[in-house]
Parts: structure tokens; C-alpha cells; sequence
């Protein structure tokens, strides 16, 4: 029986995260599970929160997430909406990206630049809520 799992994270643009884990927590639309070798197959969307995975190199990663996931007996591979480190975010800077989002929405020149700025500004307020709950 193995004792790792291939891990993947992907996003719209680009491979964010991969390699071989032991573990890892996802937050599903019905709840949070968890994810170790050998899973069951397993097809979950993915409410907005913290994905956090372990992986084999001694590394741990807490991801703001929101998307689809798919998880089987070798493998969990998620598909990002968007994914933010949550290292790199704290309620001040979470809360100065919301007021320049909120600008960009204001000030967008077209309907593509408004429709972009307000799934920004909604992935931000996402991510101000699931903060407010840790």
C-alpha cells in the first residue's frame, strides 16, 4: 500500500502546486474531508476555504480555494477557481485589496474590465469571511 498520493493544483492559468502528499483537507461544498492514499473515487465542488495539504517533502500549504476536486485511490487533483496562499494574506491586506477592488468596479470602462473586477472583489470577500472564521 502506498503512503503518498500525487497532488495537484490548478488554476485557470498555470500547474500551482505538485508533488507527492500524505495527506490533505479540502473544503467541500457538503463539509470539510480528508484525503490519504488509497481514497475512494471521489468528486467534490469546493466551497470557498482553506485547502491544506502535506506533502512528502516535509513542506504544509494552506490554500484559500474555491472550485472542484477530484480524489481517488493514487491521486487528488483540484481544479481552482482561484487559489491564494493565506500565508500571504492578514485581515488588513485582505481588507486594502477589497477597497481597490471596490475602485476597480467603480472605475471599470467596460463591461469585461467591471465583470473581472467584481469576481475579484468576490473571491476577496470570500476570503474575508473564511478568515473571520479561523
Amino acid at each position: 500500500m502506498a503512503d503518498t498520493f500525487k497532488f495537484e493544483l490548478v488554476s485557470p492559468e498555470e500547474l500551482l502546486l505538485s508533488g507527492d502528499a500524505f495527506e490533505a483537507t479540502v473544503p467541500g461544498v457538503e463539509g470539510e474531508f480528508g484525503v490519504l492514499p488509497q481514497h475512494a473515487p471521489f468528486v467534490s465542488a469546493l466551497r470557498p476555504g482553506i485547502l491544506k495539504v502535506k506533502m512528502a517533502d516535509g513542506s504544509s500549504h494552506e490554500i484559500f480555494v474555491r472550485g472542484l476536486s477530484e480524489a481517488g485511490p493514487e491521486a487528488l487533483t483540484v481544479l481552482a477557481e482561484y487559489a491564494l496562499r493565506v500565508g500571504d494574506y492578514d485581515a488588513d491586506k485582505v481588507a486594502g485589496e477589497i477597497r481597490d477592488a471596490e475602485e476597480d468596479v467603480r472605475d471599470a470602462s467596460d463591461d469585461a474590465a467591471k465583470a473581472k473586477a467584481e469576481l475579484a472583489l468576490k473571491h476577496l470577500t470570500d476570503m474575508r469571511e473564511v478568515m473571520a472564521q479561523r
